[in-house]
């Protein structure tokens, strides 16, 4: 009894130091917990559990979230800035009215989780998984997405330009009207999305084309 006692007040002081600066939080479970509308500044995670847990409109500034698991997790109209989510795990989660600015989700996997509308800027998505996540006619211009899966994730009429698409998985990704141009990607992994409509600029078109077969005189003709 006493032991289930030390473990109870143990979580209980997990859950009420979230307030303070530079503390780490290892292995925590915080599932059903509620942080709703709270503001953290420099917090740290690692391998702890937020499943089914309430962050709706949570701020965070610099915190670090490694290998935790956000699984049924509400971030809805959730806010943050300079924050690290890397190695974590969305599945069902809602992300739906949030902003993410100068944060990093490198490898990151989002499953069967809801994302728009979402504002994201100067962030890093490399080697994250977002394989047939909805993210139509969302702005993703200038984001990381090195090496991302993005296998039949739909970005129609979402704006990519500037993005770093290098070595991104794009097989059966929908990209119908979107822009593409001056973004950064591989011409053999663009042939395996579907890209009617698209916008891409001449070095996209030329790689595009050659990728097909074609071969493109550029020459100067009289």
């Amino acid at each position: 009894m006493e032991q289930l006692n030390a473990d109870a007040a143990e979580l209980e002081d997990d859950a009420s130091g979230l307030d303070g600066e530079d503390e780490v939080v290892v292995g925590a479970d915080f599932t059903d917990h509620v942080f709703a509308g709270e503001r953290w500044t420099g917090r740290r995670f690692v391998d702890c559990r937020f499943i089914d847990a309430d962050l709706r409109g949570l701020v965070t500034e610099r915190c670090e979230f490694t290998e935790c698991d956000f699984t049924g997790a509400d971030l809805g109209e959730s806010h943050h800035r300079g924050t690290a989510l890397r190695t974590c795990v969305f599945s069902r989660a809602t992300l739906s009215g949030s902003t993410l600015t100068a944060c990093s989700l490198l490898g990151s996997q989002f499953t069967d989780s809801r994302l728009r509308p979402l504002t994201i800027t100067d962030t890093d998505l490399s080697l994250a998984s977002l394989g047939g996540i909805d993210l139509r006619n969302t702005n993703l211009d200038g984001l990381r997405l090195r090496e991302a899966n993005l296998v039949s994730t739909d970005l129609r009429g979402a704006s990519l330009r500037r993005a770093n698409l290098s070595g991104a998985r794009l097989s059966g990704t929908r990209l119908e009207g979107a822009d593409l141009r001056d973004a950064l990607v591989d011409a053999s992994a663009l042939a395996a999305a579907r890209v009617t409509g698209a916008k891409v600029d001449v070095s996209i078109a030329v790689g595009f084309a050659r990728a097909h077969g074609l071969v493109v005189d550029l020459g100067d003709h009289d």
